[in-house]
């Protein structure tokens, strides 16, 4: 299924960069298939590179700026999309300058990062991966999105044991991300319908198993 999106993306040319966002709910599994993508794509001689959303998150002081526990407060104010829009996809569009940030901030320190960039060759395919991808500017900067349809509940149980131990055990991490973390992917499907909006869209609740439901250029699976 990778090899499939993979020979899709690399056999289009834009005239800039294609700019690619890996977009699902929390615990879709939106970095490992990110990764994979990635390397699907250098082997077929392009020039790929992953962005991680890890590197795009606000400071402390405006994260929690509505609450540690809001759902609302993650979803408007956890990633610094701004940044996103005006540090990486406007210069990789056209006219752009091709030049653009590899990471805006260090979750590690709270420090905002101002020079890390790169610069993408023309026919390079840049992969973000990221909640919340198709929030309002952020819209009409993508050449593809890719949406990864995984079950809310496998999605959220998923999260949850990723995260359990940096979030105090299995039991504080399924709680934070029932009310914070799915909770804000509840209203970012009802505000912004990211499976309807997406170009791909592949159901990934077993990553073993995948399939695609939607690809551009070719008809939708049942």
């Amino acid at each position: 299924m990778v090899e499939q999106i993979a020979a899709n993306l690399s056999g289009r040319r834009l005239g800039h960069p294609h700019r690619v966002g890996v977009d699902g709910l929390v615990g879709a599994g939106k970095s490992v298939f990110a990764r994979e993508l990635v390397a699907a794509l250098r082997a077929h001689g392009r020039q790929a590179v992953h962005l991680d959303s890890d590197g795009f998150h606000h400071p402390r002081a405006i994260r929690y700026r509505q609450g540690r526990d809001s759902a609302r407060g993650y979803y408007e104010d956890a990633y610094d999309l701004e940044a996103l829009a005006d540090r990486v996809l406007r210069p990789l569009g056209t006219p752009g300058s091709s030049t653009y940030a590899m990471r805006v901030h260090d979750m590690s320190t709270d420090e905002t990062i101002s020079g890390a960039t790169a610069t993408a060759d023309c026919d390079a395919i840049i992969v973000f991966d990221g909640t919340f991808l198709q929030r309002g500017q952020l819209r009409e900067l993508w050449d593809d999105v890719i949406w990864l349809e995984v079950d809310r509940a496998t999605a959220l149980a998923r999260g949850a044991a990723r995260d359990a131990v940096s979030l105090g055990g299995e039991a504080a991490a399924f709680a934070a991300f029932a009310s914070r973390y799915m909770a804000a992917c509840d209203l970012s499907t009802i505000e912004e319908r990211p499976a309807e909006r997406a170009s791909i869209v592949i159901e990934h609740t077993d990553p073993m198993a995948p399939r695609v439901i939607r690809l551009p250029g070719e008809p939708a699976s049942d």
